[in-house]
């Protein structure tokens, strides 16, 4: 049984070649660049404001729990939005050439259903 629902991860790394290049940007241009970004994004969700169930927004430091206790880690993750779409392979194409990647340094964005718990 599917759910429909999918689950958008943006990811990104601070150390990356892309994100280099964005910091070694003149400040004028890195807003600029900024502001060309937002817009594109607000354009993307409103485009597809009718498969999306929450925005989400931007994550910010991680902190891992486990058997050892809590820690601060670092990862790639760097946002999320949570969708409906018909199909998984639906689900992914509305973030082809997402400004995440397209304007912004971010890498990519991984999409996957969510799954319904299974019955006890």
């Amino acid at each position: 049984m599917s759910t429909n629902i999918y689950l958008a991860v943006f990811t990104g790394n601070g150390a990356s070649p892309r994100m280099a290049a964005w910091n070694a940007l003149p400040e004028t241009e890195r807003q600029a660049r900024a502001q060309k970004g937002i817009a594109a994004w607000k354009a993307w969700a409103e485009k597809h404001q009718a498969a999306i169930l929450d925005m989400g927004g931007p994550l910010g430091k991680t902190k891992q729990i486990d058997a050892g206790g809590v820690r601060d880690i670092s990862n790639l993750l760097s946002g999320f939005t949570v969708l409906r779409a018909d199909s998984h392979e639906a689900a992914a194409r509305l973030f082809e050439n997402h400004p995440h990647f397209a304007i912004f340094p971010g890498e990519a964005v991984e999409v996957m259903p969510v799954l319904p718990i299974p019955a006890g």
